[in-house]
């Protein structure tokens, strides 16, 4: 491998101009296919093979409403009973019939007329039901419902919208700019010049808009889920700066050893190049291992985030060499000191560091992992959920509408089950249909039921379920298993068969199935670890750390987003919008992210052991080498990747915050933690054995030459073979 990223290198650096060429025509397409082709993501989190999602595909032609956007209108007036003033009465009413005219509503029932009125008489309940699809419903026909609604709100009375239709999740804002800003500035101070840092900038963002302007390009033939493209951004942009800051620091370093810049850059190619590309293909199949959930939504953002870490890779063995081609021995220009010049390898702090810990792994050792197990206890506690409008910042208009809704009505009217009535067994349908309703309203923690809608071609009915608890509660949970749990003893009454759907039922659906999921996912991913990291360090015990290693930093990082998410903790630093269950699939998504950045800096760090070690140099001075090497570039890359995974948390996206709390927890326990005190303290003590690799794997594992030693003695035969050659006699 190293041969081959040397040869590229090579080429790159002398055709610079025609690399550029090529990367900014494959950006403008890009781009122009994003401008052809793009539409809109979509905010469903649909898991076929569910029994929510099954019933909901098996009703749809009888119900074609329960497949369909839907919305809340609440209409709140100033006090108890005033929604049956008069003038409240006929405001409401006019604002009901607007929204009923409007292109795309299916059908608005008035709330006087279906009895949709809160026990203290305050607010009146309007449910919006849509022509079409959740993803069909456009951002015109949300402000044609909210424009129908104003004479209520012109009576005096408070309108909120909430609802399917108006809970907007996944949204990335300018927050994410002050990430950059703080990646740019670690660079700049880690690189100590504004040339060597601007190139990783540069090379980061051809690699992110790329990816990002392909994605979008598939927004249009494809159902795209919103959080793919944000995850593809967070990932995509910390990896890409990343990956060229390890082959910076790798040339400027040759440099200062003397190596032409060609020649520094192929070799910085060869050996950072190779670490990187080990890195980036254990993070994509990580990433793509997502499909291992069988969750269709969690595969396409594990898809999305490879591409562009596949895109970043790509940028970094191939544009950054033409870059470096184009900066040459300039590349230290617009220094902030006059020691910019230093090479970044080899600081004192590094090597004092790397000391302190071969003299003392023992304590280091267990020092480090009472850090984790501490970080690590409240993730015992870990309940999952999927967001919705009670999970929104409170001043959005789908937190609004929530919070009267469950003030007034009471919280289970924001987690409505729908409970599916198959008669076409029962000799009377309409009788059957309301000894099940009969049972279902007897379930602790049912708070009401709904009228049944009997549609008598089919003999099936549709049974509404008003929970007293929440959507998200353990208690509705305990009530949808419930009612499943009534199936058997129904049908021998009734011949009646009874499923569960709606909402609130597909959400807890979709977090068992990714509960269930975790650790099979968690075996693909060790086994794929234990096989690339074989392969790349030949060796059984640095892949076995490793992997633990991997292991303790997931578990000490969903400790920490428990704590945060779910119990409340440093509420007064970070603005969680509502404290509950973590989102489903934020572990499974941890692990798959976590597992790849993790790899990063083993792959940087023990590669660089390794070659001390190749070099001659004795086990505990191969550790303090390779971590002398590495610590400053791994310190300013978890730095950039915890600045931008860390500004994705000031948003308040329920979805986007915890997901980037969890990754930069994650980068900063594995990188400081992990990597800088727990693998130097390991490595010293395994000693010679940590390179160990019995005879016979030896000789079946694929040799990837790494750290470059099989091409630095092929370069060093070769200029040797060129001064032994025959010389030309002297001109007299």
């Amino acid at each position: 491998m190293a041969t081959c990223l040397h040869r590229l290198a090579h080429l790159c650096f002398r055709a610079r101009k025609s690399v550029l060429a090529g990367w900014l025509a494959l950006l403008i397409a890009a781009v122009g296919l994003a401008a052809a082709f793009h539409g809109t993501t979509s905010n469903e989190f649909r898991v076929p093979g569910t029994e929510a999602q099954s019933t909901l595909d098996r009703i749809k032609g009888t119900f074609p409403d329960q497949g369909h956007g839907s919305a809340q209108v609440v209409f709140a007036a100033p006090a108890d009973g005033g929604i049956d003033a008069a003038q409240a009465k006929a405001a409401v009413s006019q604002a009901v019939a607007r929204i009923a005219q409007v292109p795309g509503v299916s059908a608005v029932p008035d709330p006087y007329a279906t009895g949709a009125l809160s026990p203290n008489g305050r607010v009146a309940l309007g449910l919006v039901s849509f022509a079409t699809p959740l993803a069909g419903v456009t951002d015109q026909q949300r402000q044609a419902v909210k424009a129908a609604a104003e004479p209520a709100g012109a009576a005096g009375l408070t309108v909120e919208f909430g609802g399917d239709a108006y809970t907007k999740l996944a949204q990335v804002d300018s927050n994410e700019v002050a990430g950059l800003l703080v990646a740019a500035l670690t660079l700049v101070i880690a690189l100590g010049s504004l040339v060597a840092a601007g190139l990783p900038l540069l090379s980061a963002l051809f690699g992110i808009g790329i990816a990002m302007a392909g994605l979008l390009a598939l927004t249009g033939p494809f159902s795209v889920i919103a959080t793919a493209p944000v995850l593809a951004l967070m990932v995509g942009l910390a990896v890409g700066i990343d990956y060229a800051l390890f082959i910076v620091s790798r040339y400027r370093r040759n440099l200062a050893e003397g190596l032409p810049p060609a020649e520094a850059a192929a070799r910085a190619n060869a050996t950072a190049g190779s670490a990187v590309v080990f890195a980036g293909l254990t993070v994509v199949v990580a990433l793509a291992g997502l499909a291992v959930a069988g969750v269709p939504f969690l595969t396409q953002m594990g898809l999305a985030a490879s591409g562009a870490v596949a895109a970043a890779v790509l940028v970094a063995i191939t544009l950054l060499p033409a870059l470096l081609g184009f900066a040459g021995r300039s590349i230290d220009r617009l220094p902030l000191w006059r020691r910019a010049l230093r090479p970044p390898a080899g600081t004192a702090m590094g090597e004092r560091w790397a000391r302190f810990v071969v003299r003392r792994p023992v304590a280091v050792l267990v020092g480090g992992l009472l850090v984790l197990g501490a970080l690590a206890v409240p993730a015992a506690s870990l309940s999952l959920g999927l967001p919705g409008a009670g999970s929104q910042a409170a001043d959005t208009d789908a937190r609004k509408a929530y919070d009267l809704v469950s003030d007034n009505f009471g919280p289970g009217f924001n987690a409505p089950l729908v409970v599916v009535v198959d008669a076409a067994k029962s000799p009377d349908p309409a009788a059957a249909v309301q000894q099940v309703a009969q049972r279902l309203s007897a379930l602790p923690d049912v708070a009401t039921l709904l009228p049944p809608r009997l549609d008598q071609p089919s003999r099936t009915a549709l049974v509404g379920v008003i929970p007293r608890s929440g959507p998200d509660t353990d208690a509705t949970r305990a009530l949808v298993g419930g009612i499943r749990a009534q199936r058997g003893a129904i049908e021998a009454g009734t011949a009646a068969r009874i499923d569960v759907t709606g909402t609130t039922a597909a959400n807890i659906d979709v977090s068992r199935k990714l509960d269930d999921a975790l650790v099979p996912f968690v075996a693909v991913i060790a086994g794929i670890a234990l096989l690339l990291l074989t392969v790349a360090f030949r060796s059984l015990l640095v892949p076995l750390k490793a992997v633990l290693g991997f292991l303790l930093s997931v578990l000490a990082s969903l400790g920490a987003v428990v704590a945060v998410y779910q119990w409340g903790w440093l509420s007064g630093l970070i603005d969680v919008p509502r404290v509950g269950p973590v989102v489903s699939f934020v572990p499974i998504l941890l692990i798959g992210v976590l597992f790849g950045l993790a790899m990063d800096y083993e792959l940087f760090l023990v590669s660089g052991m390794k070659e001390a070690h190749a070099h001659g140099a004795a086990a505990k001075e191969a550790v303090v080498a390779g971590t002398r090497n590495g610590a400053r570039v791994v310190t300013a890359a978890a730095l950039i990747m915890i600045s931008v995974f860390g500004s994705f948390v000031t948003g308040h996206d329920p979805i986007v915050q915890p997901i980037g709390f969890a990754l930069a927890v994650g980068v900063l326990v594995d990188a400081f933690v992990v990597r800088m005190a727990l693998v130097p303290a390991a490595m010293a003590l395994f000693g010679r054995a940590a390179w160990w690799l019995p005879e016979p794997l030896r000789k079946v594992l694929p040799e990837v030459d790494m750290e470059g030693e099989q091409l630095l003695k092929r370069l060093a035969d070769a200029g040797a073979a060129e001064n032994a050659g025959p010389r030309r006699a002297p001109v007299a």
